[in-house]
């Protein structure tokens, strides 16, 4: 059996913990750059329209934030 070596260490932004395998470990900037400030948010919705967003998600080959950004976006540019 392949044994890997798996240990968590903590990276250098605020205490946050990252995994890090035998090669490699955390480094400054590594990893997807930031797009503006993260917020976590609870929307309520009818399932007829989870339903909706789901599959224009599946369509267009966006996750579920990629999609309501790209609808805040457009109603906020419009103006």
């Amino acid at each position: 059996m392949n044994q890997h070596r798996i240990k968590v260490d903590v990276s250098n932004k605020e205490g946050q913990l990252g995994f890090v395998f035998n090669k490699g470990g955390l480094r400054e900037g590594a990893g997807r750059k930031a797009i503006g400030v993260t917020k976590k948010v609870s929307l309520t919705l009818a399932e007829e329209l989870w339903e909706k967003l789901e599959a224009s998600c599946e369509q267009q080959g966006q996750s579920r934030s990629e999609l309501l950004r790209s609808l805040i976006e457009a109603h906020y540019s419009r103006g």
